[in-house]
């Protein structure tokens, strides 16, 4: 069995949460699978997790609320207060964070940034 299987079904488990959301759409950047609304990125895959964009306050929330959250540095790229990822060993899992998802799409759709 081929251990490059997991990975597309991974994928495809998050592509049809996300991608049912008003609004986004999917495409590869910078080799992450990454998530936009109005043509910003407000989600991607990074390693075991989800990549995520939110209000500086709620990220850093989170981050010491929960232990599954934990700053997103993609490739070891420093991290940002606006950015956090959620960690998910089954993919499926991710159903449970939808509400942070559609806050994210929202956040970044309102156009508020830094």
């Amino acid at each position: 069995m081929s251990t490059d299987t997991p990975a597309p079904s991974r994928k495809a488990q998050i592509d049809a949460l996300l991608l049912k959301l008003p609004g986004v759409s999917a495409r590869t950047i910078k080799g992450l699978d990454a998530y936009f609304v109005s043509d910003k990125m407000f989600a991607c895959i990074s390693g075991g997790g989800i990549g995520l964009r939110l209000p500086a306050a709620t990220a850093t929330e989170l981050q010491f609320s929960r232990d599954n959250v934990v700053p997103f540095q993609p490739g070891g790229m420093a991290s940002t207060r606006e950015w956090i990822q959620i960690n998910r060993a089954e993919a499926a899992d991710y159903e449970q964070d939808l509400e942070l998802f559609r806050a994210s799409l929202e956040f970044v759709k309102g156009g508020r940034t830094r």
